[in-house]
């Protein structure tokens, strides 16, 4: 259980890592700020006569993410008669300080949501609770979860969120320009030989048969999506977790994490299909500039909004032998609170469930996976547009390992390989530096 100076010393890393990264933050809809309620000036609803449990939810969604949410909580309210949610949308950037502020002062929510990547670095502060007990209280089944999902989620054995989606990096494709290049099979999907070469050759011939003025691959060359494509790549060669089992070293697989960053380069400065210093490469693929991007779920929303932009979506190519890719989860906790109240806190189980698995269809039209296998079986699920084209994904997200070090990790990372997306520094060179920078954090 937390401490007050675990929660005090990591108040002030989050204030400055929640401003440097996150799920979507190169235009995802969870990244877009929004201003609405202050959390900090929220108190809690008074309970009507006993009778009705009322629950505070702090949530960090903008944009579609946080209309869809809107009408989960909405939906779930009317169907009860004793329990009742009130959400709380709080601005992305600030969630996790306010998060970590709100709990250590006992003003914290009864709910709220974590990405499990920053999962185990909350549980060390002290913020989020186990959940098994209460789990077991309304017998909230954790077989109906994904399992790859759900494993990232659980610590130690013990489940400390549920998972309501993955939103992984994937494939986004211009229809038309494929069909203009002639790689653009007769169902619709790419036609790309499976291998290092294939996918090069794919680009190229994109490259040769397009107008000047499209880009084959629009992709930024630094911060997020290069890291998630890198991190994609290692892990299609089968590459070690970047931190060891004991949490304490590094333990990046050097030769393949080399060949992963290096084949990415070649695509900027060898086979030179993707536009170097693309300012807004979201907008370059928007307007018809590009035809291939990558980036996380969360842009199907977007595009299929686009008027006059045919697209279709994919799973990350087959390059070094499968399709594992980079991922991450949104997941709802029961953060620690003032008074643990038991009712209050199986009330709070039973709503996340809810939006895991009676939401989840409508979480599904912001373009994220459903975590609960339940959504996937059904007609209307089937029936989104994109959406099954991606779905298998799920399976293929490798998360990273259990570490509350894995946010400024992940930083360390982005900074460096950066280096090598600009051409600034031979790619040896950037992993000596990667690994003596990990060694210092890990030993903290």
């Amino acid at each position: 259980m937390k401490t007050k100076k675990g929660l005090t010393s990591m108040l002030g890393a989050t204030m400055l890592v929640s401003l440097l990264v996150g799920c979507s933050s190169n235009g995802g809809s969870s990244a877009t700020p929004i201003s609405t309620e202050k959390a900090a000036e929220t108190t809690k609803p008074e309970n009507t006569g006993g009778k009705k449990t009322e629950l505070v939810f702090w949530t960090l969604f903008g944009g579609g993410d946080g209309e869809y949410m809107d009408q989960i909580i909405s939906s779930f309210n009317k169907s009860q008669d004793n329990i009742s949610i009130k959400n709380v949308k709080l601005e992305w950037a600030e969630y996790y300080t306010k998060l970590l502020t709100g709990v250590s002062g006992g003003k914290g929510p009864d709910i709220g949501v974590s990405h499990t990547s920053k999962l185990p670095e909350l549980i060390k502060a002290g913020v989020v609770t186990e959940l098994d007990t209460t789990g077991k209280a309304i017998n909230l089944n954790w077989d109906n979860y994904n399992s790859n999902i759900l494993s990232s989620a659980t610590v130690n054995g013990k489940h400390y969120a549920v998972p309501i989606d993955t939103h992984p990096f994937i494939m986004y494709y211009n229809k038309k320009h494929l069909q203009t290049a002639g790689v653009l099979g007769t169902d619709g999907k790419p036609t790309i030989e499976s291998g290092a070469d294939g996918f090069v050759k794919f680009l190229t011939t994109l490259k040769d048969k397009l107008p000047k003025d499209v880009t084959p691959f629009a992709f930024s060359n630094n911060a997020d999506d290069p890291y998630r494509l890198w991190w994609a790549l290692y892990s299609q060669q089968g590459g070690n977790d970047v931190i060891s089992d004991d949490g304490k070293t590094p333990a990046i697989d050097t030769d393949k994490a080399i060949k992963a960053a290096n084949y990415i380069k070649d695509l900027y400065y060898t086979s030179k299909v993707i536009k170097p210093q693309d300012p807004d490469f979201y907008k370059t693929f928007q307007s018809g500039k590009g035809a291939i991007m990558m980036t996380g779920v969360w842009a199907t929303g977007i595009w299929e909004t686009t008027k006059d932009l045919d697209f279709g979506a994919m799973p990350i190519p087959n390059i070094f032998g499968n399709s594992k890719t980079w991922g991450d989860s949104h997941t709802i906790i029961l953060p620690v609170t003032a008074k643990e109240d038991p009712k209050k806190r199986e009330a709070a189980l039973t709503f996340a469930n809810y939006v895991a698995e009676k939401g989840g269809q409508v979480w599904a039209k912001a373009g994220h996976i459903p975590a609960n296998k339940s959504v996937f079986d059904t007609a209307e699920y089937k029936a989104l547009k994109y959406r099954s084209d991606y779905a298998s994904v799920a399976g293929d997200v490798v998360f990273p390992k259990v570490s509350d070090k894995t946010w400024p990790k992940n930083d360390v990372l982005k900074k460096y390989l950066d280096e090598i997306w600009l051409n600034k520094t031979p790619t040896d060179a950037v992993f000596k530096k990667i690994d003596g920078e990990l060694k210092t954090l890990l030993s903290k």
